[in-house]
């Protein structure tokens, strides 16, 4: 029997850069997102946020019965109900103006019409416009330039 070599490949050990970990972490955190990944030719590093618990149904929330708040929970459930908001309709990064120091496209008081642009939200590095549902008055605006949206989550009001 003749003997056969094996040759293997080992690949260079790349230890961790802590202050690498810590900078993602760091980014993780400022931008709001829940995991990201970063990596250089064959290396690669992914830091991710521990998942909150999901909350537990108790007998009494079962039934419709509610806890005692701060008046919280009630401000952001009748922002959320009410018929003028105007929610998210994409996860991305909402910018209120075109470029950075320049005004910002609506502020509370502007009178709208249906159709004008209001804001933009990065996706998936594309600037979408979102554009007024409705003609009216915008009486309050929920969010701020540079802050990360969830799909569905109020942007601002319009009367």
């Amino acid at each position: 029997m003749a003997d056969k070599k094996h040759t293997e490949r080992k690949t260079p050990e790349r230890k961790a850069n802590e202050g690498v970990i810590r900078q993602l972490a760091d980014l993780l955190e400022e931008i709001g997102l829940s995991e990201i990944e970063y990596g250089e030719g064959d290396w690669r590093v992914r830091v991710a946020k521990k998942a909150p618990a999901p909350a537990i149904q108790t007998p009494a929330a079962q039934a419709g019965m509610t806890a005692p708040d701060d008046g919280k929970a009630g401000e952001t459930d009748s922002i959320a109900n009410h018929p003028g908001v105007v929610v998210s309709p994409m996860v991305g990064v909402v910018y209120t103006a075109d470029e950075p120091g320049a005004p910002p496209y609506v502020k509370v008081g502007d009178m709208v019409k249906e159709g004008d642009t209001m804001l933009l939200i990065e996706a998936m590095k594309v600037f979408n416009q979102i554009k007024a549902p409705r003609s009216g008055k915008v009486i309050r605006v929920l969010i701020s330039s540079g802050m990360p949206v969830e799909f569905g989550e109020p942007l601002l009001i319009i009367e």
